[in-house]
């Protein structure tokens, strides 16, 4: 019997985009939260959904820990948990069911939650958790053993202090931990890790790991859903990081680490100083990171090839600068062409997430992001639309407009939720054909296209031309013709 069941419910077999691309990591914020619970004498248990098929697994894992209480904490360091997919939010929902059923009391953390409080709260959850709730469980469990259970004076809570029927009472608000050291490490112990490994060494041929050396993100992305840290930013000491890769190295033997950190290396001292306790820890392992364009400096670059970093995912998200303007997001074209050239001097990989469909955006931006791709050829992208969440400024901005769906039902979706200038068959397709367009011209690049690739892109670029958009407004009806987007020729270009 456990005093906790800790429950994470992002079920990679529910989301068939993750299932073509199979890359399952564990839920590294559930196990510092389990960790947290450790420390304050707990025992605890977890369920860990990534490998599960779905959610009729967690009731044979109920029954056997018998906990008095279950909280269903999401990793809010994997993106896929901060996309709030309807189909993880029913899950949750039903586990919740379950453990209300078992005589638990559930506790609920994670984005989804901190965006929806009443609605978890409608079903069957005792307690939310929003923001950053590691000392906020603790805190809570402590209240709830005591007699009266004094928990108006834990803050970071939303509940129904007066039954089903009462307004939800919120607590002052949580302020995120500014030392991040003080969590320790994640529960690693309580992760079948060679499942995980069984699993991308079928698929890649290699195990990947994942790890954080950062909480939330500083910049002010206003399309950026940020529930659970804010604005605010908070860093782990460059030796604590260097010493979980050392510990993951000799007790896991990972291939490759994935950090799962919003934005890695804010500062470009912080990764000198972690390449040099690397080094000295003996941690050197393959990594992958996403960051900003604006950080890749040539002082971060050279430290971060010196630690061993592989692969860089930056948020280009657009090649036109009134897009990115009008997004908040505080960089240059010439930012994102300067990052491509060092990363690729250093021999790091490059990979840009790109993003349609942003409000004013039109067709001759989306002509200069696909210009912007072929120019600077990243080694891969990740496209995705306009995704209104709440809390962010974009979702105020387009409220009004927004169609009765509200989330994505899992993450391959692409559906546009408002009234954008272009119906969402459009811009599925346009992710499609921007992937095909880079794959050609990165072997148009290296003397290795064929024919069938230039009538294959011919293809698709001429479907893409033949959807017509929904237009919503006198702006979107004067946008030149999907002609614009022809693709140069290839044959005449490169031969």
């Amino acid at each position: 019997m456990a005093d906790v069941l800790l429950a994470s419910s992002y079920f990679l077999q529910l989301d068939p985009k993750q299932v073509r691309k199979m890359r399952p990591f564990p839920p590294l914020g559930t196990l510092y939260a389990a960790a947290v619970l450790r420390s304050a004498g707990y025992e605890v248990a977890l369920y860990d959904a990534m490998l599960q098929p779905d959610e009729a697994t967690f009731g044979p894992v109920l029954e056997r820990a018998r906990p008095r209480y279950v909280v269903f904490f999401e990793d809010s360091f994997n993106f896929l948990s901060k996309m709030c997919l309807t189909r993880m939010r029913e899950a949750t929902l039903a586990m919740a069911a379950q453990a209300r059923a078992a005589g638990a009391v559930v506790l609920a953390a994670g984005s989804d939650a901190s965006d929806r409080a009443e609605l978890y709260l409608a079903g069957g959850v005792d307690y939310v958790l929003p923001g950053e709730a590691d000392h906020t469980v603790r805190e809570l469990l402590r209240a709830l053993q005591q007699p009266g259970a004094p928990v108006a004076e834990v803050a970071g809570l939303v509940y129904q202090a007066n039954g089903a029927a009462s307004a939800p009472q919120r607590t002052p608000a949580r302020e995120p931990e500014r030392h991040p050291d003080v969590f320790g490490e994640p529960a690693w112990d309580l992760v079948d890790i060679e499942a995980y490994r069984a699993v991308w060494r079928q698929h890649h041929g290699a195990f990947w790991l994942n790890l954080v050396s950062t909480r939330g993100c500083p910049f002010h992305c206003n399309w950026c859903a940020k529930p659970i840290w804010g604005q605010r930013y908070a860093m782990r000491s460059a030796a604590a990081v260097a010493a979980e890769m050392a510990r993951l190295k000799r007790d896991f033997a990972p291939d490759h680490l994935w950090f799962a950190d919003d934005i890695f290396g804010l500062r470009p001292a912080w990764v000198v100083d972690f390449a040099a306790a690397v080094q000295a820890q003996d941690a050197a392992t393959p990594f992958t990171i996403q960051s900003r364009v604006d950080l890749m400096t040539p002082e971060a670059v050279t430290a971060l090839a010196a630690a061993g970093c592989r692969e860089v995912w930056l948020g280009a998200e657009s090649g036109s600068q009134q897009v990115l303007d009008a997004m908040d997001k505080g960089t240059r074209l010439d930012d994102i062409r300067a990052a491509r050239q060092r990363l690729r001097a250093a021999g790091i990989r490059a990979c840009f997430f790109i993003q349609f469909g942003y409000p004013g955006e039109t067709l001759a931006d989306i002509q200069a992001t696909v210009e912007l791709v072929r120019e600077c050829l990243p080694d891969d992208i990740g496209v995705s639309v306009s995704y209104p969440l709440p809390g962010t400024a974009f979702h105020e901005r387009i409220a009004e407009q927004l169609h009765e769906k509200t989330n994505w039902v899992h993450s391959d979706d692409l559906a546009m939720l408002f009234a954008g200038a272009y119906e969402t068959e459009f811009y599925r397709h346009l992710h499609t054909t921007l992937h095909h367009d880079l794959v050609v011209h990165q072997r148009a690049a290296t003397g290795r296209l064929a024919a069938d690739d230039l009538a294959r892109l011919a293809e698709l670029w001429f479907e893409l031309g033949r959807l017509e958009p929904q237009h919503h407004n006198r702006r979107a009806r004067q946008l030149p013709a999907h002609a614009a987007l022809a693709p140069p020729d290839l044959s005449r270009e490169y031969n």
